[in-house]
């Protein structure tokens, strides 16, 4: 496993739950860890194998745009559209930081961190697999009967399946 990070992204950003706050705006530092592997993109030299961190930074820049109450819905935002960009993803961790929020008092920062662990088992043969648990899973893609359906969920419940136990059940 490997690491790959931004740290400290500052962006003045128009979120908050009062009204103040997103018209004038205010100072906001975004922090983005990701695991993965990159071990053919370092061989190979290849950015097109690894996490491409400008194309992080954009998909934090175009979510800082856009007003929010709440930095969980910021980080949230920001953590799934990183998620959609790149299949390779093990972990995920966002951190949104509101420097000087407006509490009345002298407060450095105010942050969430959202994080996402994708990294399962297949519940049939217990090989490793990623699953994101949203409608982008490779699984999604897969066609199966209603039948096989309830019966694979009365038997692994909602634990998922590699792909290639998966088109064992495919008719």
């Amino acid at each position: 496993m490997a690491l790959i990070a931004l740290e400290g992204m500052r962006f003045h950003a128009y979120h908050g739950f009062y009204e103040e706050e997103q018209i004038l705006g205010g100072d906001y530092l975004v922090d983005v860890v990701i695991e993965t592997v990159f071990t053919k993109a370092a061989v190979d030299d290849d950015l097109y194998q690894t996490i491409n961190y400008e194309t992080v930074y954009l998909v934090c820049e175009v979510a800082m745009r856009k007003s929010s109450r709440l930095l969980e819905a910021v980080a949230n935002q920001i953590a799934l559209g990183i998620k959609h960009q790149f299949k390779q993803i093990k972990s995920l961790k966002v951190r949104v930081k509101k420097l000087d929020p407006p509490l009345g008092g002298r407060v450095e920062a105010a942050w969430v961190e959202v994080d996402g662990e994708f990294t399962k088992k297949c519940a049939r043969c217990d090989k490793p697999l990623l699953c994101y648990g949203d409608n982008t899973c490779w699984c999604m893609e897969t066609q199966l009967f209603q039948k096989t359906l309830e019966q694979l969920k009365s038997h692994y419940g909602d634990r998922c399946l590699c792909k290639d136990c998966l088109n064992f059940f495919v008719t």
